[in-house]
């Protein structure tokens, strides 16, 4: 390897990644889901999802990251991206068994964290991001947008956010002055006896429905909807989070969250809870909710975390919801960009992604979850 990436038996030996590491995780069936059926959601093809994964590697690349970390998967989407490009950095596919189940994305940022990678370019919607802070709250983050339901992950072009993401790895750019901690909405029921309970977590809005059920995949109907809590929440905004931004709008950085009520007798109100689908939903009231300010979500009814129905909460149970601001590092590209254009990082006359030969492609690491080498690689 060209530059100053260290081997893969010298990261293995000192037991953790290198500086400049960024980690990919990319849903495969993130923007290819039933609610297309209801709405007009445009469907993300696994090429489209290799083309981007490859430009957000030469962007990261190009601004300094060393070592890509990737996850094997049935659709060859992150292997089919990064086999073949000559980039000068090290390339290392993670294969954690991947059956195409929301558990794959938790083995893989299992895999990425035990390698200490320094930020996650995450390639899915508001769910699959929910998983990977499941996993990893502290991660440092670069959502792109792929998903049904997209106001955590952003549109930004790949290429610059990969490079967002090789300025923070590479140390560049301190994650303090660009990728601030996002806010978080834990969710739990607790009868106060262990085992007994359950605890979840939302991004961007967690809903109570009723009449609905646990699996249900399609755009909610308005009319059932009951509360609307949001840690998030813009009139441009598209999903359940859209309604608190019509009525009292909550940026990333404002340190609250918004509570709608809804229910039969409410004032009307017009919200696209999807791409090209407005519904009518019925407000009751609405108001902020401080950080940290407990929040009952009640019975009986559905609970809709970032747009998935997980659990049913009973006639004769409550959950309890509070928005803090715990979530991952979400790197601002723009901001950090500009402190890598003030720092003279692309100021360079050896630009990382063109030292190699139209025929010669960066070598490629297959390992286990373990680190143990699928094939003879290392």
């Amino acid at each position: 390897m060209a530059g100053s990436a260290p081997n893969l038996s010298e990261q293995r030996a000192g037991g953790g990644a290198p500086v400049g590491t960024v980690g990919i995780i990319a849903n495969p069936v993130s923007g290819r889901d039933v609610r297309r059926v209801a709405a007009r959601g445009a469907v993300s093809t696994t090429e489209d999802k290799r083309n981007r994964i490859a430009r957000a590697v030469i962007g990261a690349v190009t601004a300094g990251a060393t070592r890509i970390v990737a996850m094997a998967e049935p659709f060859g989407i992150a292997t089919g991206a990064l086999t073949d490009l000559r980039i000068d950095a090290e390339i290392e596919i993670v294969d954690v068994g991947a059956t195409v189940s929301p558990t794959d994305t938790v083995r893989a940022v299992e895999a990425m964290r035990a390698r200490n990678v320094s930020v996650l370019v995450t390639l899915g919607g508001d769910g699959t991001n929910r998983t990977v802070c499941g996993v990893w709250p502290e991660a440092t983050v670069v959502p792109m947008s792929t998903g049904t339901n997209n106001v955590f992950p952003s549109l930004t072009e790949p290429t610059v956010a990969g490079a967002a993401a090789g300025l923070l790895a590479s140390g560049v750019v301190d994650p303090a002055a660009c990728a601030p901690r996002s806010k978080l909405i834990t969710v739990g029921w607790h009868t106060g006896v262990p085992p007994d309970g359950w605890t979840e977590i939302a991004l961007v809005d967690a809903v109570t429905l009723a009449d609905d059920f646990v699996g249900n995949r399609m755009p909610a109907d308005g009319a059932l909807l009951r509360q609307v809590l949001v840690s998030r929440a813009h009139p441009a905004s598209i999903g359940l989070s859209s309604l608190a931004g019509l009525l009292r709008p909550c940026p990333f950085d404002e340190d609250a969250g918004v509570l709608v009520e809804c229910g039969p007798g409410g004032r009307p109100m017009r919200v696209a809870l999807a791409p090209g689908l407005y519904r009518t939903v019925p407000v009751l009231d609405h108001r902020r909710i401080e950080l940290g300010e407990a929040v009952e979500l009640r019975g009986p009814t559905v609970l809709s975390l970032d747009g998935d129905r997980e659990r049913t909460i009973g006639a004769d149970e409550a959950a309890t919801a509070v928005v803090q601001r715990c979530g991952p590092r979400v790197v601002n590209v723009e901001r950090a960009l500009e402190l890598g254009a003030a720092a003279g990082v692309f100021e360079t006359s050896q630009a990382r992604t063109g030292d190699r030969a139209l025929n010669e492609a960066s070598k490629v690491h297959y390992h286990h979850a373990d680190g143990t080498p699928i094939r003879d690689c290392c």
